[in-house]
């Protein structure tokens, strides 16, 4: 055997065991990959499952939350509505004078107490109304001293005998009825009677009949 072929002999195994080393090198580490893709996969579910469960848990505060803050909102709101439903408006019979304090035919501003004061009304819970002696009976008329158009307080004039809304305009006849102006309806009116001597209206908080 030549020295030649000797030499090509010696040097085919290096060659071979050179090209080898780095498919061995890449078997390795594709077999590590195999092994540590169940263990990545493992724990990206675990932190999926552990997203899953902060975001549900959130959601459910807010939505308690949300929960929360509409029943305080909504609670006082259908309260309001539904009270007169289930508390009628309380009334009283309130004295606003004697009889002979009232000529025939005079109509006369009083005032008298809110049958329901709020505890902080104050002055607000001292309301008034204009009462008219029909006649020389005892025939009372309770008028309340809002304008039917707006709210807007009206004036009694004794020398042409109408109420007067000095802020649009509104015109009533003494017996309460519409002369002029943009009030819909006649002046609200109050119950009265005569009781031991005095002139008595049914109060309410607000005048709307």
């Amino acid at each position: 055997m030549s020295e030649r072929d000797q030499r090509s002999r010696g040097q085919a195994p290096t060659e071979i065991e050179a090209s080898s080393a780095p498919n061995e090198q890449m078997a390795r580490s594709q077999s590590t990959l195999l092994v540590d893709t169940p263990r990545l996969n493992d724990e990206a579910r675990h932190e999926s499952a552990e997203e899953l469960t902060r975001r549900g848990l959130l959601t459910k505060i807010s939505l308690l939350g949300s929960a929360a803050i509409g029943a305080v909102v909504g609670i006082p709101i259908i309260g309001y509505l539904l009270g007169p439903l289930v508390k009628p408006t309380p009334s009283d019979w309130r004295n606003v004078g004697k009889v002979d304090d009232f000529s025939p035919g005079e109509t006369k501003l009083v005032a008298f107490d809110d049958p329901s004061p709020l505890p902080w009304a104050g002055q607000t819970a001292r309301l008034a109304a204009y009462i008219r002696r029909e006649g020389q009976n005892d025939q009372f008329l309770a008028f309340a001293v809002n304008c039917t158009h707006l709210g807007c307080p009206v004036n009694w004039q004794p020398s042409s005998g109408i109420f007067v809304c000095p802020c649009h305009g509104g015109v009533y006849y003494a017996d309460g009825t519409v002369a002029a102006g943009p009030p819909p309806r006649r002046l609200f009116t109050y119950d009265t009677r005569v009781a031991n001597g005095q002139v008595q209206l049914r109060a309410t908080p607000l005048q709307t009949s």
